[in-house]
């Protein structure tokens, strides 16, 4: 699946250090080796979701500047790096707040890439609670964002809070 043996070695690494950091979510429910093959083949389809975003993504030209022979910097822009970092910790901080349950099903879906009907047999619930309680944690996970980041531009304007708050 991975496409070359240096890649496969790499993925395969990082699946059994996977395991390591997720074996207290391994229920038992299903054979050691489903579990173990699922995360395997998660993080393949990760890698290639991931490398197709690189491969899509629009490039800027670096073609030179008429004059001095290098390529042409934007002065001014934004800290792309910067801001992914600052984004990465507030979305720490954000899931560090959520309760274990939502906290686990949001990592489940979210970035294991589990199905409702694979979550609801690993944490014992029905799929229409996996389904409400990713749902919930989604929701607080959203508000908390808000909270932390102070974005009016997510607030509704305030004609439509009102009617909200009539419902």
């Amino acid at each position: 699946m991975a496409g070359n043996p240096a890649e496969a070695e790499d993925l395969t690494q990082d699946a059994f250090l996977t395991v390591l950091r997720k074996i207290q979510t391994f229920r038992g429910d299903a054979a050691f080796s489903t579990w173990l093959h699922r995360i395997a083949v998660n993080l393949v389809l990760m890698g290639h979701r991931k490398n197709a975003l690189l491969e899509s993504s629009p490039k800027k030209p670096s073609e030179p500047d008429g004059d001095r022979g290098r390529p042409h910097e934007e002065l001014g822009g934004p800290d792309l790096l910067l801001a992914g970092s600052i984004d990465r910790v507030n979305l720490q901080r954000a899931m560090d707040q959520l309760t274990p349950s939502h906290k686990l099903v949001v990592e489940l879906h979210d970035i294991q890439g589990y199905k409702h009907k694979e979550i609801a047999q690993i944490m014992d619930w029905s799929i229409g609670n996996s389904k409400a309680q990713l749902h919930r944690a989604r929701r607080r996970l959203r508000g908390l964002l808000r909270e932390t980041l102070r974005l009016e531009w997510l607030t509704p304007p305030q004609a439509l809070q009102a009617q909200l708050n009539q419902r």
